[in-house]
């Protein structure tokens, strides 16, 4: 705060500024509690920036994580709940699949915290220590004759865990469930519901949940999924780990509330952050959440309450609002929804947040001559990927599948520390969720240079006439030539990433 002593909420807006990790450096990665405000009850982790820091360490202070806890308790009866005042579908040993991070995780220390708010049973019982798959499976075995109540995970996770159950439906086994007759009954009972039903057997034909609850960019993607397979609406977070909990919807699956109690919310409006995009010396101005308006973005600040660090934090996420209230519920605070990462970072499961630099760099390593590209995440069979439209030159023949083998190879080695964490988390993305994650579209030779005398013949300005690195939008796709038609990724076999090397 630079000694700054504000006494209002003007003054603090006006002298203290705002702040990226960089500024708790190098304080918090050595996890120094002698110059924080208040008691540490946990240190949580993510990833950090390639090149720069590993890991990502925040302080929970001891008030921050009672605070915290509390919602968790709030978070099993929003997403059990009818509407309001319901409360009847939590009771004594209510089973909670333990399918977050590790306790390190924010999403696995958030989940702990939910079992002391509300004394829930965690499945499995003793999953503590176990590899992210194992423990998965484990909470499902048990899960078969002692009952499931509520699951929480990566919408992503809960697709791939429920195509699992589809595609070993034909392959069941009940010989190993004929010493626990309630885990046999439990199976019986599924798959003739799939007969009548004509269908294979999925997990909600196992489990009647009485919650589902879910954090992650791509919720809205997955969300009618993930009711199909598991038989509950999803209860969408917006959650961190420099913050916890900063939003959720409400029973009505609707918009997501703020949580205003957490954290002291500010946000900067998009016409802000592209003038620090234009100028990064320049302090991009805030509104608070009295002033925020309907249909407008904004990238999101959040100060910590209750003894935490992080001061006028920047997140890097831009949100949407999407109403000033919610009518429906008489919910007097504005709702939202997650936009976009706010660099326009790529954010795939396994990679994490790729940077045009860190694509780029990529591509460059790969020794494959190239005149240019351009990149975005797509959905290929509901799961998320990162499409890369290149354009060769010099003739060069080769093929989308070799090129797209020596890219994922070279991203794998750049981002070793967010990918190395992420295996730890959730074990490897490839066999656990069955992403391969990079597809590769040729296109026709020229295209960037038809693209920029297309944009120039249509009176563009000098700096609108190359198409953007990053997520670029179906048109300029279309005017550089692109397919319409996603085809979906094919596995390379070693050989071919061989012949890429």
């Amino acid at each position: 705060m630079r000694g700054a002593m504000p006494t209002t909420v003007e003054e603090f807006r006006e002298q203290v500024p705002l702040t990226t990790y960089g500024d708790y450096l190098p304080e918090l990665a050595q996890k120094r509690e002698d110059v924080l405000p208040a008691k540490v009850a946990r240190w949580v982790r993510t990833s950090g920036k390639t090149g720069e820091y590993e890991v990502k360490w925040v302080p929970m202070s001891e008030d921050f994580a009672r605070e915290s806890e509390r919602f968790g308790g709030a978070i099993v009866f929003l997403s059990t709940c009818d509407n309001r005042g319901d409360t009847s579908k939590v009771k004594k040993h209510f089973k909670l699949l333990l399918s977050m991070g590790p306790p390190e995780y924010v999403s696995g220390a958030l989940v702990h915290l939910t079992q002391q708010a509300i004394g829930c049973d965690l499945l499995p019982s003793h999953g503590e220590g176990m590899p992210f798959q194992d423990r998965m499976k484990a909470g499902f075995e048990e899960a078969l004759y002692r009952g499931l109540d509520m699951i929480g995970s990566l919408p992503s996770v809960l697709v791939a865990v429920g195509e699992q159950f589809k595609q070993r439906s034909r392959k069941t086994n009940i010989r190993p469930l004929l010493s626990h007759p309630r885990a046999l009954f439990r199976v019986i009972k599924a798959l003739t519901k799939s007969k009548l039903a004509h269908r294979p057997m999925l997990p909600k034909d196992l489990w009647s949940l009485k919650g589902i609850a879910g954090s992650g960019a791509d919720s809205g993607i997955f969300r009618k999924k993930v009711e199909e397979l598991w038989g509950r609406p999803l209860l969408e977070m917006y959650s961190g780990t420099e913050g916890a909990y900063y939003a959720i919807q409400t029973w009505d699956y609707e918009g997501m509330t703020f949580v205003p109690y957490l954290n002291f919310f500010e946000f900067i409006p998009e016409r802000e952050w592209f003038k620090w995009q234009l100028d990064h010396s320049y302090q991009p101005k805030t509104i608070l959440l009295d002033e925020v308006k309907a249909g407008e973005n904004y990238e999101i600040v959040i100060t910590n309450l209750h003894g935490g660090i992080m001061t006028r934090y920047r997140i890097g996420d831009v949100i949407r609002i999407t109403s000033l209230r919610n009518e429906k519920l008489n919910i007097d605070i504005p709702q939202m929804m997650f936009e976009r990462r706010a660099d326009e970072l790529i954010d795939i499961t396994g990679f994490g947040h790729l940077t045009e630099k860190l694509i780029w760099e990529a591509i460059e390593n790969t020794g494959i001559p190239y005149v240019n590209w351009t990149a975005r995440k797509e959905m290929v069979e509901d799961k998320p990927i990162l499409h890369l439209y290149i354009d060769l030159k010099d003739n060069y023949i080769a093929s989308e599948k070799t090129i797209a083998a020596a890219v994922y190879d070279e991203l794998i080695k750049l981002d070793s520390v967010y990918h190395y964490n992420i295996y730890i988390a959730y074990g490897d993305p490839e066999s656990v969720l069955g992403l391969k994650p990079v597809q590769v579209t040729l296109l026709p030779q020229g295209a960037f240079s038809s693209y920029m005398a297309q944009r120039q013949a249509e009176g563009a300005d000098l700096g609108h006439l190359k198409p953007p690195h990053i997520n670029p939008s179906d048109r300029v796709l279309s005017l550089l030539g692109a397919p319409r038609v996603v085809v979906e990724a094919v596995p390379v076999t070693e050989a071919e990433r061989a012949a890429a090397r």
